[in-house]
């Protein structure tokens, strides 16, 4: 399969391209999805002729969005629907994510494909948007909704915990409840779903005892070689952001093709990838290691 990644150079394209080194890959400087027209991405397809086309590209800043959801929009709603659009026209299939921001977190059980949307934020509500402008552009489509997505080549909640816990004790949301996301095994299972044919909304999250921030925040820790203890609880609503977050956003899947397991726990797959960003960490600084080390 060659296929025409977007969003290249992100955690999720890097993992795609990974599994395929013949396809082609492009990122913001070939194409920018909040200017892109129909005539570029016809253009760009033309170009490299793929078997199909794999939208990793999004506007992700999620607290940012609520200050710039029309930038928010134009990348992931409606350059989703021109690329979808563009890949029915010329024949194509045409892939692209979503996110567990399009469900309100007022559940208690895990979300199936089904569920309600009522998304909280501008990004929640422009990946909806998203959705909908692929499916009725592209009927056949796959879009894909995962959570809380790490890798080991990118700078993520990983490395951000790993980095904070150097440099002493870390406070992190338990009141958050999902469920993490390798880019490496999302990738893989986007290939079986691909090749079972699945099309329409797909949950695809790593397997595993849903978590909260703080769970997976120390369980990060212990594996970065430091103590767990590091990391304290507190609650949401002690750190306000500008977007609201879904307390509860645990995927599942109800789509009969779909094989449980496409992707291996997280508490199987977060040993490696901590063990990867700890390893490109740069070496902690003096006054950090004296911060540590010093009695209280």
């Amino acid at each position: 399969m060659r296929a025409l990644v977007t969003g290249a150079s992100g955690q999720l394209g890097t993992a795609v391209l990974r599994r395929h080194p013949d396809s082609v890959g492009v990122g913001r400087a070939q194409v920018d999805l909040a200017k892109v027209t129909r005539d570029d991405i016809a253009d760009l397809i033309g170009a490299h002729d793929p078997d199909i086309v794999i939208n990793t590209a999004a506007y992700t800043k999620v607290d940012l969005a609520e200050s710039e959801p029309e930038v928010a929009e134009r990348v992931n709603a409606r350059a989703v629907g021109r690329l979808a659009e563009v890949c029915a026209r010329l024949g194509k299939p045409f892939v692209t994510y979503s996110t567990d921001y399009v469900f309100d977190g007022t559940s208690t059980t895990p979300y199936f494909e089904s569920a309600r949307r009522n998304p909280l934020s501008v990004y929640g509500r422009t990946k909806a948007s998203g959705e909908d402008a692929a499916l009725e552009a592209h009927p056949d489509s796959l879009v894909i909704r995962t959570s809380w997505l790490l890798s080991s080549t990118h700078r993520n909640f990983v490395t951000v915990m790993l980095d904070r816990a150097r440099s002493g004790e870390l406070k992190v949301v338990e009141d958050q409840i999902g469920r993490p996301t390798a880019a490496d095994d999302l990738a893989m299972a986007t290939d079986h779903a691909i090749n079972k044919g699945v099309s329409g909304l797909l949950h695809l999250t790593n397997r595993g005892h849903p978590t909260s921030w703080f769970g997976l925040a120390r369980e990060i820790v212990g594996l970065g070689g430091m103590d767990p203890d590091l990391v304290s609880p507190c609650a949401t609503l002690e750190y306000p952001t500008a977007a609201v977050r879904p307390a509860y956003s645990v995927l599942e899947s109800e789509i009969d093709d779909v094989d449980d397991t496409w992707l291996p726990p997280w508490e199987e797959m977060l040993p490696d990838l901590v063990a990867a960003q700890r390893d490109q960490l740069p070496e902690p600084r003096v006054e950090d290691t004296a911060r540590r080390t010093s009695p209280p």
